[in-house]
């Protein structure tokens, strides 16, 4: 199967394609063969985005990636606090 990156978007719209699937009685091998999604990525977006929106899905990455670049701005300002008090100390 080819690698294929989803956005949000897509995996929520195919959750919900899954969702009616199963509900109509199909297989889950036959629903995931249709959406062409491996059984563990299924199983992921269905507790990640189960209930969401497609919106709310792309607002939520938004926010992981916020999240992500201001721990690595605090990482970096304690490093540069932690240097600046050896200095300080004398200790170089």
């Amino acid at each position: 199967m080819k690698r294929h990156r989803h956005t949000p978007e897509q995996a929520v719209r195919k959750v919900r394609e899954g969702e009616r699937l199963l509900n109509e009685g199909k297989d889950i091998a036959e629903v995931l063969r249709h959406l062409e999604i491996a059984e563990s990525t299924w199983n992921r977006w269905r507790n990640q985005y189960g209930g969401m929106k497609a919106e709310e899905a792309k607002r939520l990455k938004e926010l992981e990636r916020e999240n992500g670049r201001l721990k690595k701005l605090l990482a970096e300002a304690e490093l540069d606090k932690a240097m600046l008090k050896e200095l300080a100390e004398g200790k170089w």
